[in-house]
C-alpha cells in the first residue's frame, strides 16, 4: 500500500473547501428575503413562492404568506441551497389561497415576479431568475394588476 506524505490529505481538504466541494449542504444554505410593494391596503395577505427551474406550481414548491404592513409585505426563506431561483407573488384579495383568473387566464388579483419582468404575458423563468449565493439575497417584487379593479 502506498503511503501519502504527512499533511497531503489536509491540502486536499483545503482545496476542496476553497472550491466549495467539501461543504455539507446545511453549511451552504442561504437566506432569501423578499420585499413586496404595490400591495393594496386592506386587500388581504400576500402569498410568495420561491421557484426553481420554472414558474409552474410544481417548480414553486416553497411558499409563505405575509400580512401587509404600510403597503408592503416581507417574507423570508431560510436554509435555501444556493442556485438559480425566481420569485412569484400575489395579493390574495379574496383569501381563496390561489391566484384568481379570468376565463382567458388573466390574473384578477395583484401579482408580480422577481427580475425585470414586464406585464405583457407570463414571464419566462430566465427573465425572472436570479442567482442565489451565500449568505443570501434581498429580492424586491412589485405587485400590479393586469386588469382594472372591479
Amino acid at each position: 500500500m502506498r503511503r501519502r506524505p504527512a499533511g497531503a490529505h489536509l491540502w486536499a481538504v483545503a482545496l476542496g473547501l476553497s472550491l466549495g466541494l467539501a461543504l455539507p449542504a446545511a453549511a451552504r444554505a442561504a437566506t432569501v428575503e423578499v420585499e413586496v410593494d404595490g400591495v393594496e391596503p386592506g386587500g388581504g395577505p400576500v402569498l410568495v413562492a420561491l421557484c426553481q427551474g420554472g414558474l409552474s406550481g410544481a417548480a414553486c414548491a416553497q411558499g409563505d404568506r405575509a400580512e401587509t404592513v404600510r403597503g408592503g409585505a416581507v417574507v423570508t426563506f431560510e436554509g435555501v441551497t444556493p442556485g438559480l431561483y425566481a420569485v412569484a407573488a400575489f395579493q390574495d384579495t379574496n383569501r381563496s389561497g390561489q391566484l384568481d383568473r379570468t376565463a382567458l387566464g388573466l390574473p384578477l388579483e395583484p401579482y408580480g415576479f422577481s427580475g425585470e419582468v414586464g406585464r405583457r404575458a407570463r414571464p419566462d423563468f430566465r427573465e425572472a431568475a436570479f442567482a442565489l449565493r451565500e449568505p443570501g439575497a434581498l429580492i424586491r417584487v412589485r405587485l400590479a394588476r393586469a386588469l382594472p379593479r372591479r
